[in-house]
């Protein structure tokens, strides 16, 4: 017999859950194929070919990353053999899959258990009857994730990895239980409503199921406890009929006096609500009841809400959101990752102090939404619509089905604050605005306490940006148009006073690309697209921008795009095919960019003290400048040894020394004070003379020629170090040729197939003393490597600035990996 109410003692202060539920993993034991075989889904199909792997998996983590956008996006077959402990016999039993992008077919012993339609949200199937305790089963999965008009996101600017990429489980319950099948959902949804410092009420709705023979009387007690089990509220609802094989639904009013609130990064307070489902017989000899079910959920108190001209308030105070864009890949692993990559991220969130996170561009596991919940980061989750609609029934009732199940798998996260209802809807014609629209609308049946927003990419009056109680604006100043020094603030601020109805204004995407291998001083725009993406440029964007929008209170959020680099196969920029490589971290977590730590100077507490550009280590030319970011009053800095003058102030967190290097190494370091304790960072930049006997490579951007340059290691295997077009030209500086003029020069070239003309080697000018000229031709392609051999026809000796230009008509341009004289 299982406790009730009236067994617990006045005295008693505290709670601990009963575990009547059966959780058991099944991410290992997989056999996987990536093809569509006919009959894979019976008991008896013979799988012993396939490939042994592990949950989560995808079968994208290579080829869809590499460029090209020809990534394997078709039908893969997974299969598990597994027996059930006996202990379960009698129990419900349900299969649960977190993510399976994006179509998903499941059968157990060769019955369909049914199909699920979107890539990101959690899906169970009813595995009762079916999966045989004590005895083992074949649980058959098909996936595809080829191109489905019925499935959003149509298309969108990431990778869309197939797979089963995240964990697979079974769930065993009693007959009488909170319902399983509610789009998935935790089947209690907590509702809290005017919440203040004084009381805060929360509505407990509990969905019930009885899938017992015979009439149930039920009631429901929700306990209320501190992380310490410390008991808060202890009620229950009146009692109830629930007649066999159907549910009911139970809702139960609460108050809290004096609540602890959820209050973001000061202090993200959780309470447990613990819901325990009574099943009460009534005898003539003495009732019995029994507890059947418990389902806990955490509890986070706050009240939410956003003006027009003073942005975000949390529990009645202002709030400024600024955070970053999380997209769920990585490298190597691509989306299968775990929970250790989950912390990990959000360890990094944490340390460069973003207050909120926007969860782009779909659901993410549940992982994510837990850690925001616990470590007090404000969440704006969205469903997948990006890009384009099809305009038919099928279409949107499978992109409202994704909303409901994005809001009811996730209704009590006290984190997620806004339900984004799409992103960058590429038409503003009616079939999309009838879509949002009714998109708009389901938000305010499912959770008109949260917000709903959109993110949009088009006009400012655009139709699209309207259905929505806030709108987000991806903009791009400074990268795909425009400047970054004022057009951001510029925009915001005639948008806050130009509309006649005040808006509630966002900024949910902004940023540039950037390699950690390229480098130049005070960089200019780039082209978004090309080879170029100097880390330098990303750092100068951001602290314009961010001075642009620390700036404006009405701007109640700014998401940078993104925190980390991230897959996108159709890209072929930054000498990075198949990445958008916009992130503050390289995509493999082991970089944090410089622009990394100009957010953390500004918007974390801990100290900082970072000097910039200290992955440039090899230096051609001697006159350069020292920039740190710091959050200290003032920073000390030293060349070797030499003390570069008195400490430097800063009125925005940025400082600087110019200075001139001396031939060879040469360490910088810079010192502060911050919160009492000594803070220390050192670089060593060498000065080098290039020999001309060695392989030389670009690291450097002539500014003369704009010509993108590439830093490279040769490897062989098709790395480019520069290209090169009809009347550009490459600069390199203090090429040393040494006493003796060599007599031959080595070029390692590819070209495309219209490509003509020659690459001359000029000393001093773009227009100098010619030494040598290599033909261009055709090689094959654009990463088809050839060396070319050419004499050099003037004499070359000491020191010289070496200029390649290239001569020509061809279309295709010519890529350049290394160049080397011989004597």
């Amino acid at each position: 017999m299982g406790s009730s109410l009236a067994q617990v003692s006045a005295a008693v202060s505290t709670y601990r859950a009963p575990n009547l539920r059966t959780w058991i993993g099944l991410n290992g034991g997989w056999k996987f194929t990536k093809s569509d075989v006919s009959g894979a889904e019976a008991k008896g199909f013979n799988d012993s070919e396939w490939t042994s792997i592990n949950i989560p998996h995808t079968w994208n983590a290579d080829d869809g990353a590499d460029g090209g956008n020809n990534y394997y996006r078709g039908v893969g077959w997974y299969r598990r053999k597994y027996t059930p402990p006996s202990s379960l016999d009698g129990k419900m039993l349900f299969l649960q899959f977190a993510g399976v992008n994006q179509v998903a077919d499941v059968w157990v012993n060769g019955t369909h258990l049914g199909q699920h339609k979107g890539g990101y949200s959690r899906f169970r199937f009813d595995a009762t009857g079916t999966l045989n305790p004590g005895q083992e089963n074949v649980i058959a999965v098909k996936v595809s994730n080829a191109k489905d008009p019925d499935v959003a996101p149509l298309s969108a600017d990431y990778t869309f990895d197939g797979g089963i990429y995240r964990n697979v489980s079974l769930w065993a319950v009693d007959k009488l239980a909170v319902r399983m099948l509610d789009y998935a959902g935790p089947g209690v949804y907590l509702k809290q409503s005017n919440v203040t410092a004084a009381s805060a009420t929360v509505t407990v709705t509990t969905k019930l199921w009885n899938n017992n023979s015979t009439d149930r009387n039920v009631y429901v007690r929700t306990v209320i406890t501190k992380a310490d089990g410390t008991i808060v509220k202890d009620e229950k609802s009146t009692e109830k009929k629930i007649t066999a094989a159907s549910g009911s639904q139970v809702t139960q009013t609460i108050t809290i006096t004096n609540p602890s609130l959820w209050n973001g990064l000061a202090d993200p307070y959780l309470y447990n609500a613990n819901v325990e489902i009574h099943d009460v017989v009534h005898n003539p000899s003495g009732d019995t009841d029994t507890v059947t079910d418990v389902v806990t959920e955490r509890l986070g108190l706050r009240s939410i809400a956003v003006d027009p001209d003073n942005g975000f308030y949390l529990n009645g105070k202002q709030l400024s959101l600024h955070g970053v864009n999380l997209h769920q890949d990585r490298a190597v692993k691509a989306w299968a990752v775990n929970d250790a990559d989950h912390t990990e991220d959000f360890d990094l969130i944490k340390e460069i102090g973003a207050n909120a996170i926007r969860m782009a561009h779909y659901q993410h596991d549940q992982k994510d939404y837990n850690l925001a919940d616990e470590r007090g980061l404000v969440v704006w989750a969205e469903i997948p619509l990006i890009d384009k609609v099809t305009n038919s029934a099928a279409f949107t009732d499978s992109t409202k089905d994704q909303l409901r199940e994005l809001i009811r798998q996730n209704y009590n996260h006290p984190s997620i604050a806004f339900w984004g209802i799409g992103n960058e809807q590429g038409s503003d014609d009616d079939a999309t605005n009838n879509l949002l629209d009714a998109l708009a609308a389901v938000v305010t049946s499912e959770d008109p306490d949260r917000i709903s927003t959109y993110a949009s990419h088009l006009g400012d009056a655009a139709r699209v940006g309207l259905h929505t109680q806030t709108c987000g604006f991806n903009k791009y100043y400074g990268w795909y148009y425009g400047s970054k020094d004022s057009d951001l603030g510029d925009w915001a601020d005639k948008l806050h006073t130009d509309i006649n109805a005040p808006r509630k204004v966002a900024v949910s995407e902004y940023g540039v690309g950037a390699n950690t291998t390229q480098h130049y001083l005070n960089p200019p725009k780039p082209t978004p697209g090309g080879q170029w993406h100097p880390e330098e440029y990303q750092s100068l964007f951001h602290e314009a921008a961010w001075k642009q929008l620390t700036d404006r209170p009405y701007i109640w959020g700014s998401f940078v795009w993104s925190m980390f680099d991230f897959a996108s196969d159709g890209r072929n920029e930054g000498d990075q095919p198949g990445i958008n490589d916009k992130g503050l971290v390289t995509r493999d977590r082991a970089t944090r960019k410089d622009a990394f730590y100009w957010f953390k100077a500004n918007w974390a507490s801990t100290p900082t003290l970072y000097i910039t550009s200290r992955r440039w280590t090899h230096r051609t030319v001697a006159s350069t400048e020292i920039k740190v970011y710091s959050n200290a009053s003032t920073v000390t800095a030293t060349l070797n040894g030499d003390s570069l003058g008195d400490p430097s102030s800063s009125a925005d967190r940025i400082f600087k020394w110019p200075v001139t290097l001396q031939p060879g190494d040469n360490i910088v370091t810079v010192k502060a004070t911050i919160d009492g304790t000594t803070q220390t960072d050192t670089v060593t930049w060498t000065l080098d003379d290039r020999s001309a006997s060695s392989k030389i490579q670009a690291e450097d951007f002539d500014e003369q020629s704009g010509t993108k340059l590439y830093n490279a290691t040769d490897t062989g295997s098709g790395l480019y170090a520069g290209s090169i077009s009809p009347g550009d030209s490459l600069a390199y500086y203090n090429v040393d040729f040494g006493a003796t003029s060599p007599s031959t020069v080595t070029t390692r070239i590819a070209s495309g197939a219209t490509a003509t003309g020659t690459i001359q080697y000029r000393l001093d000018s773009p227009t100098g003393t010619i030494i040598a000229s290599v033909p261009v031709s055709n090689t094959g392609g654009w990463q088809t490597w050839t060396t070319k051999s050419a004499t050099l026809s003037e004499q070359a000796t000491g020191k010289h600035k070496l200029y390649l230009t290239c001569t020509g008509t061809g279309g295709d341009f010519v890529n350049i990996n290394w160049f080397q004289f011989q004597s």
